[in-house]
């Protein structure tokens, strides 16, 4: 997993509340395991017609937003059902980062074995983000994740509270497998001492 530290980068405004997994990723693309290719089909029923076409008016088909990292959102983001396939679709469309003032518990802690840091800030802090992201790809934001901050394009800062743990996993790029292989060398000591001593098992 791609460590996260700080990310500068585009963000769009997505002011929809309770965004759901289905909308994030709909359910005709759950028959992969693979984490990669679904990022095209990232919110497919708001971004395509039912032929194929893209809808002009949705915010990461205009051109100011096709390389968007962080997205800012509305209340309640990834409620639904509890498919790990959308942090993946976010993750391959390129995103990074999801701001709102709330999101879904599974989902808010899928995003984080998967690379993603959701950040949660007050109403007022949402908004003042929201407008910043209207303005396009000019105007980019930063998000810092060691000093904790989400700062505007004209330098307006926002701190966030974030678990400890869940942080660190993140800054060292640990998802449940790297947090294993951190104890390989006691795992292989246990391995060596339980052979030597229980030879028949």
């Amino acid at each position: 997993m791609d460590k996260f530290t700080k990310l500068t980068g585009i963000a769009a405004p997505m002011p929809l509340v309770n965004i759901d997994t289905d909308m994030i990723i709909p359910k005709q693309f759950l028959k992969t395991i693979a984490r990669t290719g679904l990022g095209k089909n990232l919110f497919d029923e708001m971004r395509y017609t039912q032929d194929g076409q893209e809808i002009p008016d949705f915010v990461l088909n205009q051109p100011a937003y096709r390389d968007t990292q962080i997205l800012v959102a509305g209340d309640n983001f990834g409620c639904g059902s509890s498919r790990e396939h959308a942090p993946w679709a976010l993750l391959d469309f390129g995103i990074r980062c999801v701001i709102s003032t709330s999101f879904a518990d599974i989902f808010y802690n899928n995003c984080f074995k998967n690379g993603i840091l959701p950040v949660v800030l007050p109403a007022e802090a949402v908004e003042v983000l929201m407008d910043d992201a209207r303005k396009g790809a000019n105007a980019r934001m930063t998000v810092d994740l060691e000093a904790q901050t989400v700062t505007t394009s004209d330098g307006h800062s926002f701190g966030f509270e974030i678990d400890p743990f869940k942080k660190h996993c993140l800054l060292n790029g640990l998802d449940d497998i790297g947090l294993t292989l951190e104890k390989a060398a006691s795992i292989d000591s246990f391995e060596k001492a339980a052979a030597q001593s229980r030879p028949w098992v």
